[in-house]
C-alpha cells in the first residue's frame, strides 16, 4: 500500500522534528525571560536602596538637633519602612550620612545586596 503513495518514507522521517524545534525555542524564551526578570529585580533593589537612603537621610536630618542617636534611630525606622536596612549612619556636622542595604534574591540560590549612600543637611550658600 505504501508503494502507491510516493513520499511516505520521507514523511515518516520528518515527523516530530518541528515539535523538537518548537520546544527548544520555547525553552530559549523561558530562559531569556527568567534572566530578564532577574536583572529587573536587581535593578529594582538598587532603586529601592537609593530611595530608602534618601528618605532615611532626610528623616535623620530633621532630627539632627535631637542628637546623633535619635537622628540615626529615626533614619533607621524610615529606611526600614521603605524596604531597606540601615547599614551605617553618622553625623558630619549638621549633615546626616546614611548607607542603606536591600537584599534581593533574583534567582533561587542567588542572593545579592544592593547598597546606597545618601547625605542630607541644611543648604549651604
Amino acid at each position: 500500500m505504501d508503494a502507491e503513495r510516493p513520499g511516505v518514507e520521507q514523511l515518516s522521517l520528518d515527523r516530530g522534528g518541528a515539535s523538537v524545534l518548537l520546544l527548544a525555542l520555547g525553552l530559549v524564551f523561558v530562559l531569556v525571560g527568567t534572566f530578564g526578570a532577574a536583572v529587573t529585580a536587581t535593578a529594582m533593589a538598587a532603586q529601592r536602596a537609593a530611595v530608602a537612603a534618601d528618605l532615611g537621610a532626610l528623616a535623620g536630618a530633621g532630627r539632627v538637633f535631637d542628637g546623633g542617636t535619635a537622628a540615626c534611630a529615626f533614619a533607621a525606622d524610615i529606611a526600614g519602612r521603605n524596604g531597606g536596612r540601615l547599614a551605617d549612619c553618622r553625623l558630619d556636622g549638621l549633615d546626616v550620612l546614611v548607607t542603606v542595604e536591600v537584599t534581593v534574591t533574583p534567582l533561587p540560590g542567588l542572593t545579592r545586596v544592593a547598597a546606597s549612600t545618601a547625605r542630607a543637611g541644611p543648604v549651604r550658600a
